[in-house]
C-alpha cells in the first residue's frame, strides 16, 4: 500500500459496505437477486479484504476525451468517454502473483452531470473467481483531476455488475484496453 492508513479503521469501513451492500441485495426492492431467491440468499462473495490492492495511482487526463464505444451483455453498445489513464504499481508479498506497472482507463458517460469516473476491468480471476463479464470500481476524486494528480484506487470495492445476478440488467463489458494480465483476488468474488 503506497499511503499510511489505519489498517483496522480501513478494514473495519470496508466490512461495514459490505454488509451494508449485502441488506440492498436482500431486502432492498431494487436488488438485482430476483425476488423468488432473496429469501435464499445469504450474502455475496468476497475476496479477503487487502490492503495490498488499495494502490495510488497516478493520473493522465485527456483534455479531449475519446468516444470508446463498449459492448453490452444484452449486445449494443454504449458510449464513453476516456477522460483519464490511472497508471499503479502492485507490490504483492505473495510469490506467486506477478507484480509491477499497469495502467486502467478511466470512463465517464456523455452527460453534463458530475458523476465519479467509471474504471470497468478485468484480470486473470475474470470467470473463475470474479464474474466472468468483469468487474467495476466507481471512483470520486475530490476535485478535477490535473496530470500527475495521485488517486487511491481500492481493488477491495470492486463489484459485480448487476447482470451477473439477473438476465434483466444490461451491463457494459470492459473494453480490452482494461483487460489485466494480472490476477487481482479483491473485491467481490463470483463463481
Amino acid at each position: 500500500m503506497s499511503d499510511s492508513i489505519d489498517v483496522d479503521r480501513w478494514r473495519t469501513e470496508l466490512e461495514s459496505k459490505r454488509a451494508e451492500k449485502d441488506d440492498f441485495f436482500a431486502d432492498h426492492p431494487q436488488s438485482p437477486i430476483p425476488p423468488e431467491e432473496r429469501e435464499d440468499f445469504a450474502g455475496l462473495d468476497y475476496f479477503e479484504p487487502d490492503p495490498a490492492y488499495r494502490v495510488t495511482a497516478t493520473a493522465t487526463v485527456h483534455d479531449d476525451p475519446e468516444v470508446v464505444l463498449m459492448d453490452t451483455t444484452a449486445g449494443r453498445e454504449m458510449r464513453y468517454l476516456r477522460v483519464a489513464t490511472l497508471e499503479f504499481e502492485l507490490d504483492r508479498e505473495d510469490e506467486d502473483l506477478e507484480d509491477g506497472t499497469f495502467e486502467l482507463a478511466a470512463y465517464e458517460q456523455e452527460s453534463p452531470n458530475e458523476q465519479p469516473l467509471f474504471v470497468p476491468f478485468r484480470d486473470k480471476t475474470t470467470g473463475q473467481q470474479s464474474y466472468d463479464g468483469g468487474r467495476y470500481m466507481e471512483l470520486e476524486p475530490d476535485r478535477d483531476l490535473a496530470d500527475g494528480d495521485e488517486i487511491v484506487v481500492d481493488f477491495n470495492l470492486a463489484y459485480s455488475p448487476f447482470c451477473a445476478y439477473s438476465d434483466t440488467f444490461d451491463c457494459p463489458l470492459p473494453p480490452e484496453e482494461n483487460w489485466l494480465e494480472v490476477a487481482i483476488p479483491a473485491g467481490e468474488r463470483h463463481e
